[in-house]
């Protein structure tokens, strides 16, 4: 017997679900298959990012910071005290709690969506059918109109350093950890690396980052990056640039690891290591490429402008596709997609993603960094906003960072805007906005905004690109 269906999405992570939501709310019969299965067995939808990524770590940075607080900073508030302690285990216990609450109501919103959601396998058969394996049954095949893959992807494990679960980690052991290591070791100081080295030393670990690249956050303006990497460093992360990992070896009591730095081997050894060198794409037992869907070299889903893959009725959608592996992009290319299998006109903007790491402070950046947009030819204006000004900062005894404004001088357009402070991950959807819609310095500079508040700072910024900052030194930039 096949089950029909017009839409049948196979994986229910950040691109899955809102796809399968979306589409249902468009009136296709939709199914959502999703093989996710947590430590204890138990399935759930979500993905990655719900179950062991985005909203874990968020969990545990944020627990790990209140504890960073109570020993650092609440003797400036008059608050004082001795019996203070961290409870691994209910620590961990919260964030799970967090979790399960969120993917529990990814299920609560299918039933109210009329989605049916399959926990199991997905396997495409071609001409519109998926052979559905659940975690305990009988297979089944499942046909529709329009097949959507959105498998997600996971972390890389290098052939120099595998995981062993023990004690070289990926990231989500990284989030499981039942004690807090002595030493740790992280291969990588991408966005997930600085954030688990922030979780684990704020908690006491003695934290060693080992980065290839020779510049901190590459992808970050250089000099929010530098400015990033200085009150890092000062808080206690040993994060070593220009370190090449040689090998890894996992022994009954430590990791060894060797490296290299400007030509010299050095060695180094760790009671965890955390390996954070990037994510590839899931398409292992998918049958896609068997079925004719074409996959480039590095294993993703070739796509064209509007998700559709070669093969006719099969589209792909989120990390499988490359690009930014981000949930927030999965999630609108999951409802873009569902919008244009209806008829919609939908588009997304590339050049406008917004990305962020929840350390403390928090990096945020959307559109071009400096360097980028001198590279793409522009003549570019400059300006800075030091949160040491914000008087909102200062009160939350938060004061550290800025944030940097790069435009076109021709023009005024704002290219893009990079920073580093207290939540400026909330900071940064007015700056998207303002990408979107083409702002000008001009536009933001006539734009009120409420006092006192860490937002004043953005505008501040944009005042300092002309030399109009009230309350910060003006520096005009142009090159």
């Amino acid at each position: 017997m096949t089950d029909q269906f017009d839409i049948v999405v196979v994986g229910g992570g950040p691109a899955g679900y809102p796809a399968a939501i979306r589409a249902a709310q468009l009136g296709f019969k939709t199914a959502c298959i999703d093989a996710w299965l947590n430590k204890d067995n138990s399935p759930a939808f979500g993905g990655t990012c719900l179950n062991a990524g985005c909203i874990p770590s968020k969990a545990l940075l944020e627990s790990s910071e209140l504890w960073h607080r109570m020993q650092h900073e609440i003797g400036a508030h008059g608050i004082s005290g001795s019996d203070f302690k961290v409870d691994l285990d209910k620590m961990q216990a919260r964030k799970t709690a967090v979790s399960r609450q969120l993917t529990g109501g990814i299920k609560a919103l299918f039933g109210a969506n009329k989605v049916t959601g399959l926990e199991g396998f997905g396997k495409l058969l071609g001409d519109g059918k998926v052979e559905f394996t659940p975690h305990n049954g009988e297979k089944q095949v499942l046909s529709a109109k329009h097949v959507i893959i959105a498998t997600g992807s996971s972390p890389v494990n290098l052939k120099i350093a595998p995981f062993d679960d023990k004690r070289i980690v990926d990231s989500w052991g990284a989030l499981d950890f039942t004690e807090v290591p002595k030493t740790l070791g992280i291969i990588g100081a991408g966005v997930i690396g600085v954030e688990l080295g922030s979780v684990w030393s704020r908690l006491g670990s003695k934290t060693v980052i080992l980065e290839a690249l020779p510049n901190f956050l590459p992808m970050v303006d250089q000099q929010i990056a530098k400015e990033a990497l200085r009150h890092f460093t000062k808080q206690g992360l040993d994060i070593r640039l220009g370190a090449k990992v040689i090998t890894a070896k996992s022994g009954a009591k430590a990791v060894e690891v060797e490296y290299e730095v400007n030509g010299e081997k050095k060695k180094e050894s760790f009671d965890k290591l955390i390996v954070a060198v990037g994510r590839r794409p899931n398409t292992d037992g998918l049958n896609a490429k068997e079925i004719g869907v074409a996959i480039d070299e590095r294993g993703f889903v070739k796509v064209d402008a509007h998700y559709k893959t070669n093969v006719p009725g099969v589209y792909a959608i989120g990390d499988v596709i490359g690009g930014a592996m981000l949930a927030h992009k999965a999630i609108e290319e999951g409802v873009a997609l569902a919008e244009q299998l209806a008829g919609h006109h939908t588009q997304l903007n590339y050049d406008a993603i917004p990305s962020v790491i929840y350390t403390a402070p928090e990096v945020a950046w959307t559109g071009l960094s400096e360097e980028q947009a001198k590279a793409k030819g522009y003549e570019v204006k400059v300006g800075s906003g030091p949160f040491a000004a914000n008087g909102r900062a200062k009160a939350m005894e938060a004061a550290q960072g800025s944030i940097k404004i790069i435009a076109d001088a021709k023009t005024d357009r704002i290219l893009g805007v990079h920073m580093c402070g207290p939540y400026v991950s909330e900071l940064l959807a007015e700056a998207v906005l303002g990408l979107e819609f083409a702002a000008t310095c001009e536009d933001i500079a006539l734009t009120m905004h409420g006092h006192p508040t860490l937002s004043e700072n953005f505008h501040e910024a944009v005042l300092s690109v002309d030399g109009r900052a009230i309350h910060a030194v003006n520096k005009v930039k142009k090159s």
